[in-house]
């Protein structure tokens, strides 16, 4: 099972949503950041999650991430410690718009934030 959307937005512009650190920060886990210190396959990049309503955290979590995939415009993909638990993104031209589709379910508030980031409205779901 996946999530996806359609986003009216250019595929440029959605890839660079989906790969760039400020805007992942933005409608992935709002408040959460990233850092990844170069786009390319089998590169470490940080996820950390900050401690929110939804999480119990009491302390932010850092994750190292695993680069499996990147194929512009097409696949971006990684994991965290184990190949087997791989989160994908795929774009694909449509109607005028980007379909996105991540490969596990339980994405629809990010994915609705990344659809509202790129058509210039409020975060539905801001953390």
């Amino acid at each position: 099972m996946s999530s996806s959307i359609w986003i009216h937005a250019a595929i440029e512009n959605v890839w660079q949503a989906i790969t760039e650190e400020q805007s992942l920060s933005q409608w992935y886990a709002p408040g959460s950041t990233w850092d990844i210190p170069k786009l390319a396959e089998g590169e470490m990049m940080t996820f950390t999650l900050m401690p929110n309503d939804h999480n119990q955290l009491a302390d932010p979590l850092p994750m190292q991430l695993t680069i499996q995939q990147v194929q512009k415009h097409e696949i971006f993909s990684f994991y965290l410690e184990v190949p087997e638990t791989v989160i994908a993104m795929s774009l694909a031209e449509q109607d005028n718009g980007t379909t996105v589709s991540i490969n596990m379910q339980g994405y629809e508030a990010s994915l609705a934030n990344l659809k509202a980031l790129l058509e210039g409205e409020d975060l539905p779901h801001p953390s």
